[in-house]
């Protein structure tokens, strides 16, 4: 497949949780020190305000501040492809200019969700004036999660976007859950397609996709990018195996919800104990049932957290 002119390179992409202080705003030293740390471990880039970072719990203005922090921080930010997706054109192109405006590679965006019955017609109208809005430097990748979102993006409609607006619709995460979905956008010519977890990834990278953004890079970031590694190298053999052990890490941090389970365990390995706060509606992961799950994953994987 066709690699789109100036995406992030090659490798996986984490989608960054976002850190909160006790008082619920976000903490932007460990967010930065966070973001350098996944990098460090091969990340290519960073998905800030994804499902994994608790987008739809942060507002508009927290986003783009706690952004600035990031490349503040040192972060690059041709490595950065944050969130933007909201219910409206408004909104989302507030938002989506700012981090263009930044120099962020990107922007992840979802279809207006919440409605119901909306028509292939209606979403693509909804793209086509966001991009208007926008202007012709937009650079979007569309975010299909229909589990969550429930409004999803059809491969049709996603094939429509990218052959009207080739150089604004650059890419798709695919996060259905549905590998012939997968499969068939990575069928569309020029789109840069990431499943949204490391278990499709060898049959993705098979078809071309470039690596993927999974959720439990947060922790397990070396484990997923050691699969890229291997398989680029030519042995499919340690491909294999990583990618097994990587799947069964990522069905056991699922177990005990992987936002609060993730970020406890980033609490017990840093010995900071807001990495395990979250924003309502979530609850935070137990420090017993965090200790209980960095046990499991110490017998199964040898597996420590160390930062």
């Amino acid at each position: 497949m066709r690699r789109t002119e100036a995406m992030i390179d090659r490798g996986l992409i984490a989608p960054i949780l976002t850190p909160f202080n006790d008082d619920l705003s976000i903490a932007f030293d460990l967010y930065i020190t966070h973001a350098r740390w996944l990098l460090d471990q091969g990340c290519t880039g960073i998905a800030p305000f994804g499902t994994t970072g608790e987008a739809l719990s942060v507002g508009i203005d927290e986003r783009i501040a706690a952004i600035q922090a990031l490349l503040g921080g040192g972060i690059d930010p041709a490595l950065v492809i944050p969130g933007s997706g909201l219910t409206n054109v408004a909104d989302t192109a507030r938002l989506s200019r700012a981090c263009l405006d930044m120099g962020c590679a990107a922007v992840m965006t979802l279809p207006p969700f919440y409605f119901k019955g909306v028509s292939g017609d209606g979403l693509y109208a909804y793209f086509e004036q966001l991009i208007a809005s926008l202007g012709s430097d937009t650079r979007i990748v569309l975010y299909h999660i229909p589990p969550i979102a429930v409004v999803g993006l059809p491969p049709a409609l996603v094939r429509r976007l990218h052959d009207d607006f080739p150089e604004q619709v650059v890419g798709i995460k695919d996060s259905s859950g549905d590998w012939d979905n997968t499969r068939e956008l990575l069928a569309i010519e020029g789109l840069t397609v990431y499943p949204g977890s490391e278990l499709p990834l060898l049959d993705a990278l098979n078809l071309g996709a470039p690596g993927c953004i999974s959720a439990t890079a947060n922790v397990n970031a070396a484990a997923i990018t050691g699969i890229i590694g291997a398989y680029d190298r030519g042995d499919l053999a340690a491909a294999r195996e990583s990618h097994a052990a990587a799947a069964r890490f990522r069905e056991i941090v699922q177990d005990f919800g992987p936002i609060p389970a993730q970020k406890r365990l980033l609490a017990i390995a840093s010995g900071d104990t807001r990495w395990a706060n979250v924003r309502p509606p979530l609850t935070a992961l137990c420090e017993g049932a965090g200790q209980d799950l960095a046990d499991l994953l110490q017998r199964e994987f040898d597996f420590a957290l160390s930062l």
